[in-house]
């Protein structure tokens, strides 16, 4: 879109229908709603390419490595896949076990100033070192932000220098209940060296920012209610799936305007810390509703063309969310530091993970449920990749060994529905494998490059 054109909200309804009409030819530009519907170009050639999107999924404080690994890696002796078993602690992925790839002993080596949960989190999807700073954590040096870009922003660079890949928004950067400070324990997301990129946690804010606003969705609705009957009279220039996609999206929209409204108590969306200790943080009971909203704000962007790379991220590293929904009361952060014979810590670390698990299943299936826009086939998952990160591999021990990754979907064309064990290989490695899978081929290296020597990892 050209930034200096004229907004088409300015508009009366009649001109706006006009426009509307117009731009149906030209790229349906003029409405979010048609933003992603290929056949809807002039002269566009029937099915279009699926095109490949990513979404990196954060939680905090490490895992329990005996509950989130499979117990076999690799292959059989017949040189097939072990079959992939999914540990209780992950049920909810259970019904994804096709789509599901364990990838173990891959590392964050990156080292030098800041603490491990700093390193953990900023370096985490940059892959390369903290500057120098003021920032004091743990009994480490202080430092400051991370050096360099992150993945999810060097994707969506690469996506948006592509002419027919290029997206309203390069990229959305969502949150839930990360709190209002900025400091390495926050931010995974940088659009270079000492650029981190804030998380939206407000689906209030995220929403205002697809639509345009409450102004902006009135006059939308105006239009909308104009050109009824030229929608039917232009509707064979639409796929029957971009038909059906289009009808989809509005209700979604509506859906999604409706519970965002029912959430609008601002002590609702505010994530306040207790008076009386402000180093804990309290997580709102309405957190896993704020979650789902944000789930289905990333799913409807995505949907329709929108952007092709989205993060979301729950809470910060070192975070201690009481999550009271879950019948917990202890810090997440002070939990995940309680030894493994603490039974009751453990369990409620287990309830916290399997939480979280949920949260990356429902994003998988609402992705799954949702057609591959323009008639391409098949549904979104099979042309997203989800990343589920942490920024350690064990709170308890703060290891940034064998961070627990898990790739859902099928966005990079790895083969799923198995669990691999890489040895001990840097993360750096994994980070351009991603790269090269998404189609941006041409990336050397990512982040230190004295870590990327041996190119990126098979995953076939």
């Amino acid at each position: 879109m050209n930034p200096n054109a004229p907004t088409p909200f300015a508009m009366t309804p009649s001109q706006d229908r006009r426009r509307f009409l117009r731009d149906l030819g030209v790229g349906a530009a003029a409405l979010p709603f048609l933003y992603g519907l290929p056949s809807a170009r002039a002269g566009a050639p029937g099915p279009a390419a699926a095109r490949k999107r990513l979404v990196v999924v954060f939680t905090p404080n490490g895992t329990l490595p005996d509950e989130f690994w499979p117990d076999r890696f690799g292959l059989d002796k017949a040189g097939r896949p072990h079959p992939l078993q999914v540990k209780p602690m992950l049920a909810a992925l259970e019904p994804l076990r096709d789509q599901l790839l364990f990838l173990k002993g891959v590392n964050n080596e990156i080292r030098g100033d800041g603490d491990g949960h700093m390193r953990g989190m900023s370096c985490l999807l940059t892959a390369t070192h903290l500057n120098p700073g003021n920032i004091q954590g743990g009994s480490d040096k202080p430092a400051g932000w991370a050096s360099g870009i992150s993945i999810d922003q060097e994707m969506a660079r690469f996506f948006q220098s592509q002419d027919a890949g290029r997206t309203r928004f390069a990229s959305l950067e969502l949150g839930v209940a990360v709190p209002n400070r900025a400091d390495p324990w926050t931010r995974m997301c940088y659009a270079g060296d000492d650029r981190p990129v804030a998380p939206l946690d407000d689906p209030h804010q995220v929403f205002d920012k697809l639509y345009r606003g409450a102004a902006d969705r009135r006059r939308i609705a105006g239009v909308l209610d104009h050109v009824q009957e030229d929608l039917r009279r232009v509707a064979p220039r639409l796929s029957p799936e971009d038909r059906a996609l289009l009808e989809e999206h509005m209700q979604q929209v509506s859906q999604l305007e409706r519970d965002i409204a029912a959430a609008s108590v601002e002590t609702e969306l505010a994530h306040p810390e207790p008076e009386i200790d402000p180093e804990i943080e309290l997580v709102n009971d309405n957190t896993p509703a704020i979650s789902r909203m944000q789930i289905e704000l990333i799913v409807s962007a995505l949907a329709n063309g929108m952007t092709r790379v989205a993060s979301l991220q729950f809470m910060r590293s070192v975070g201690q969310a009481r999550m009271r929904w879950l019948g917990i009361e202890d810090g997440h952060h002070g939990l995940s530091h309680e030894p493994d014979s603490d039974k009751a810590a453990y369990d409620k670390l287990k309830r916290i993970n399997s939480w979280f698990a949920g949260e990356v299943a429902h994003l998988a299936k609402r992705l799954a449920e949702t057609p591959e826009p323009g008639g391409a086939g098949g549904n979104m998952l099979d042309n997203t990749q989800i990343v589920w990160v942490n920024e350690l591999g064990k709170g308890n021990s703060h290891t940034l060994n064998n961070i627990p990754f898990l790739l859902v979907g099928g966005g990079a064309g790895f083969q799923r529905g198995r669990a691999l064990d890489m040895k001990g290989v840097p993360h750096n490695r994994l980070w351009m494998a991603l790269a090269h899978g998404l189609g941006h081929t041409g990336l050397k290296s990512f982040g230190a490059e004295k870590y990327c020597a041996d190119g990126p990892l098979v995953l076939g």
